[in-house]
C-alpha cells in the first residue's frame, strides 16, 4: 500500500542498527575504567578485540535484514539511490553523523559483493565538514596555572575519580608539579596565560588508564599527558609527557586502538591533532577506535591527493617479497600491498593463511612493532597513473586480482599501510651512530613482540622499517605466529667432521622447531653492526630466552611495555629523597 516508502523504511533498518551498534560500542568503552580498577587486565584485551570485532558483526546482521527486506530491489541502484537520500535526511543533525555515513557505506558494500566504490549510491564524499556539531558544554575541563602549582595539579586529579585508592597521591601531586615547573622553566610566557586543558574522557588501552590534555602557553599548544597505572599498592601517576614525539608515539598507527567515550568523535579528533600534530585524521580516528571511519577519512584523503598530484605508481623499493606486490605512490606517504597469486619454495603458506595473519595483528595487541593496515576490495584507479613496469608485475603475479575496465585497473584485493623505510636499505646509508640507534632498537622491538606472544618467523631486516621517529616496526605477517606454538631448541653437538660440513641437517626437526643459533648466520650482514646487536641483544641468540618467555606467558603473565621512554617514567626520574636527578 505505501510502496514509496521502501526506501524509507530500509534507511531506518540501516540507522536503527547502527544506533544498536554505537550503543553497545559505547558500553564495551565504559567498561574499560571498571576493568582498569580492578587490574583486569585480560578484560581489557577482550573488550579491545570484541569492540573490534563488533562492527563487523553487526555490519553483517544489518546486509541480511537489508537484503531480506529489499528483495527483489536490493540490486536496483534508483532503489539504493533513495535509500541513501532518506538515510542523509535521518541523519543530517546526528552528532556521529560521519560515523553512521561509515557503517551505511558498509552496508552498502557488504550488500553488493563485487562491486567497486560508487560515489553516486554511497558516502564516499562527505557531506558535510560535521564540525557543524559542538558540545553543549566542552569536552575538556580547564584549569588556569598560578602558584603555587600544586593547588592546580590536585584540583585537576580531582576531576578524575576512582573506584580505588592511589599509592600515594601526595607524592604524584609533587612529581607532576616538579615536572610541570621544569618545563615552564625552559619556556618564555606570561604567567597569567598559562592554563591546562583536559579531556574529560580518560583513554584506556592495556593495563594504563591516560589523562590526555595540553598545556596552553600565551596560545601555544604543548601536549600534558598523564599515564597511570594500577598495581597491588594501588594507582598512580608513572609519568608526566610534555613533549609531541613522545605523545605522537601513544597515538601510533602500530598501536592497539584506545577505549575512550566519546560523543562527538570529530571534536576529540580535533583536540588531539593540536597535540599531535604530524598525525593524520585517519590515523586519529584509529587511535580511539573508529578505525572503519579512519578508513573512510583516508580514502578520502587518498582520492584528494590523486586529484592534486599527477606521478605514478611505482614499485616500492627495497628486496622483492616472495608473497606481497608492494607498490607504493611516491607523493604520498603510503604504501599498496597486494598478494601474489603463487608464492615461490619455500614458502608454504597460502592466500587464505596469509589474509587470517593480517585479521590476526588487526585483533591483536601490537605494542607498537606491527604496523597497522586497512584492507580494501575491488580497488580502482585510473590506468595512467600506473607505471608500465609496475602493471607488468601484477600482471605477470597477480593476474587473477588485477583487471582493465575501460582506462582503469581495479586490483580485487589489497592492503594500505604507512610508509616507513625498510631497515635494510635505513642501514645501507646509516652512520655508525644511525645504526646503534636502530638495531637496537630492532631486537627490542622482537623482544616486545615476544612479550605479547609474537614471533614474526622472518626476522629478515627488509620486513622491518623504520618509522619518522627512528622506531623499527614490523610490517611482514606471512610467517607470523603465536610464540607459545613455536619449539626452541639448541642445536644438537655434531657427531663427527662429517656432521659439522654435512648440507642437511643430522637431526630430526619439526614444523615448528626453532634453533636460535643460527639467528646470526642471516640476521645482519655488516660486521660492525652485527657486533653492536650481539652486545645488546645476544640473548636472542639463545634458546633459553626463548623458553622463558614462553613459560611466563603460559602462566598468565602480562609483560609491561610502556608507549613512551623508560627514562620519561617518575620512578627513573626522581631518587630517593623525591629529588630531580
Amino acid at each position: 500500500m505505501f510502496e514509496k516508502l521502501i526506501p524509507y523504511d530500509a534507511a531506518y533498518l540501516i540507522l536503527g542498527d547502527y544506533v544498536n551498534y554505537h550503543h553497545e560500542y559505547k558500553r564495551i568503552t565504559k567498561r574499560a575504567k571498571i576493568r582498569f580498577e580492578q587490574r583486569d587486565w585480560l578484560g581489557v584485551q577482550a573488550d579491545s578485540r570484541d569492540r573490534v570485532t563488533l562492527y563487523r558483526d553487526k555490519v553483517g546482521e544489518t546486509t541480511e535484514k537489508i537484503l531480506a527486506f529489499l528483495g527483489d530491489r536490493a540490486n536496483d541502484p534508483d532503489t539504493w539511490r533513495e535509500i541513501k537520500l532518506m538515510f542523509l535526511e535521518e541523519i543530517l543533525n546526528f552528532n556521529s553523523r560521519n560515523i553512521a555515513e561509515t557503517y551505511f557505506n558498509s552496508v552498502f558494500r557488504h550488500s553488493h559483493k563485487g562491486l567497486s566504490i560508487d560515489k553516486d549510491l554511497m558516502f564516499v564524499v562527505a557531506t558535510g565538514n560535521y564540525r557543524e556539531f559542538k558540545s553543549t558544554v566542552p569536552i575538556f575541563h580547564t584549569f588556569f596555572v598560578l602558584e603555587p602549582y600544586e593547588h592546580t595539579i590536585r584540583q585537576l586529579l580531582a576531576c578524575y575519580p576512582f573506584d580505588a585508592e592511589y599509592e600515594d597521591l601526595e607524592r604524584d601531586i609533587n612529581y607532576i608539579t616538579d615536572t610541570l615547573q621544569h618545563k615552564l622553566n625552559t619556556l618564555r610566557y606570561t604567567p597569567r596565560n598559562v592554563r591546562i586543558e583536559m579531556i574529560k574522557s580518560m583513554f584506556f588501552r592495556n593495563k594504563g588508564a591516560y589523562l590526555v590534555g595540553r598545556l596552553v602557553v600565551d596560545d601555544r599548544y604543548f601536549p600534558f599527558v598523564i599515564p597511570m597505572l594500577h598495581d597491588e599498592r594501588g594507582i598512580y601517576a608513572d609519568a608526566l609527557l610534555l613533549d609531541i614525539n613522545d605523545v605522537s608515539s601513544i597515538f601510533s598507527y602500530n598501536r592497539s586502538y584506545f577505549l575512550v567515550d566519546t560523543d562527538i568523535a570529530t571534536e576529540l579528533v580535533d583536540f588531539l591533532q593540536t597535540i599531535t600534530p604530524t598525525k593524520s585524521l585517519s590515523e586519529l580516528y584509529n587511535s580511539i577506535g573508529f578505525e572503519k571511519h579512519g578508513k573512510t577519512v583516508l580514502y578520502r584523503d587518498f582520492l584528494r591527493h590523486l586529484e592534486l598530484s599527477g606521478d605514478k605508481f611505482v614499485i616500492a623499493p627495497g628486496i622483492k617479497g616472495m608473497v606481497m606486490i608492494v607498490f607504493t605512490l611516491p607523493s604520498y606517504n603510503m604504501v599498496f600491498k597486494l598478494i601474489k597469486d603463487n608464492f615461490p619454495a619455500p614458502k608454504k603458506v597460502t592466500e587464505k593463511e596469509v589474509k587470517e595473519k593480517y585479521e590476526l595483528v588487526s585483533l591483536h595487541d601490537r605494542v607498537g612493532r606491527m604496523a597497522d593496515s586497512h584492507m580494501f576490495e575491488h580497488f580502482v584507479c585510473e590506468r595512467h597513473r600506473f607505471s608500465d613496469e609496475l602493471l607488468e608485475e601484477l600482471l605477470k603475479e597477480a593476474p587473477s586480482k588485477v583487471r582493465f575496465v575501460d582506462d582503469k585497473v581495479e586490483i580485487r584485493h589489497l592492503y594500505i599501510e604507512k610508509r616507513m623505510i625498510p631497515l635494510n636499505l635505513y642501514l645501507e646509508k646509516a652512520t655508525l651512530e644511525e645504526a646503534e640507534e636502530v638495531i637496537t632498537d630492532y631486537g627490542r622491538a622482537i623482544k616486545q613482540l615476544a612479550a605479547v606472544n609474537i614471533f614474526p618467523g622472518d626476522m629478515l631486516l627488509k620486513n622491518f622499517g623504520v618509522t619518522r621517529l627512528k622506531r623499527v616496526v614490523f610490517y611482514d605477517y606471512d610467517e607470523i605466529g603465536f610464540l607459545t606454538d613455536y619449539n626452541f631448541r639448541r642445536l644438537p653437538p655434531a657427531r663427527d667432521y662429517d656432521d659439522e660440513w654435512a648440507s642437511e641437517p643430522w637431526f630430526a626437526v619439526g614444523e615448528n622447531d626453532i634453533f636460535p643459533e643460527e639467528f646470526p648466520r642471516f640476521l645482519i650482514g655488516r660486521e660492525d653492526i652485527r657486533q653492536i646487536f650481539q652486545e645488546k641483544h645476544g640473548d636472542l641468540y639463545d634458546a633459553p630466552f626463548w623458553i622463558n618467555v614462553q613459560e611466563r606467558l603460559r602462566n598468565g603473565e602480562l609483560f609491561d611495555v610502556f608507549p613512551y621512554r623508560k627514562r620519561l617514567r617518575f620512578k627513573n626520574v626522581y631518587g630517593k629523597d623525591g629529588g630531580w636527578r
